[in-house]
């Protein structure tokens, strides 16, 4: 069985608390309505909303490969790639192989279909993006766009659900609850600090959150808010 490499794990697992959480909001944001794209245009609409995007990747069903939008021959240097390209850049710049590799074959994966939406998870992270969203293209082919556009909501850190967020997040890959705790925080710059297998973090309004986690890494307790 293929597996991702260690350090394209890592760097996803920051992005899956807060992604996961930005997912949902670009879920209630969009209708359920018909879609069409522009790509020259570099618009997506759905329904009566219209946003500005960037083509993310396309997945083949037929033999389980993926490819990144910056690495499409008919779009490669168009306005509709300029913000995936910048998924490549971060991968070089990290030595991380599945973000720098045009094509990925995942045939070897157990489910090929979920590693292609870990990849565009990965990617839509990589950039910041407010999500991504995934469209069939055809019976075998499934094409995603990155949503670029300053009308999608950002999904802000809410006290109230953050025990059940970051359990989320640290849930999708497993490779490392710990950074998906951290990088949630990050995300939303919030300063933290670790002593041993305990996380505190400094949320805003005077509270605090606390988290810890077994000898195993896993989180085993979130406790919050506390007055500082």
């Amino acid at each position: 069985m293929i597996k991702f490499s260690d350090a394209f794990l890592y760097e996803t697992e920051a992005h899956t608390a807060w992604g996961a959480a930005q997912l949902q909001a670009l879920t209630e944001f969009l209708p359920q309505a018909p879609w069409s794209a522009d790509l020259p245009a570099c618009l997506y609409r759905q329904g009566t909303v219209e946003i500005r995007v960037a083509v993310l990747g396309t997945y083949d069903a037929d033999d389980h490969s993926w490819m990144w939008g910056w690495a499409n021959p008919g779009l490669a240097g168009t306005p509709v790639v300029a913000l995936t390209e910048e998924i490549e850049r971060f991968g070089q710049s990290r030595n991380i192989a599945e973000f720098t590799a045009g094509t990925l074959d995942l045939s070897g994966f157990d489910d090929p279909r979920r590693a292609a939406e870990t990849l565009a998870f990965a990617g839509m992270g990589a950039v910041g993006a407010p999500g991504y969203i995934g469209m069939p293209a055809g019976p075998t082919t499934q094409v995603y766009f990155l949503p670029d556009d300053p009308q999608v909501p950002r999904a802000g850190l809410d006290p109230v659900t953050l025990p059940r967020t970051l359990m989320t997040g640290a849930s999708l890959l497993g490779h490392s609850p710990r950074r998906a705790v951290t990088g949630y925080f990050e995300h939303h710059s919030v300063p933290w600090r670790q002593d041993g297998h305990h996380i505190v973090a400094d949320l805003p309004g005077n509270t605090t959150a606390e988290i810890d986690f077994d000898t195993a890494g896993r989180i085993t307790a979130i406790r919050l808010p506390t007055l500082r």
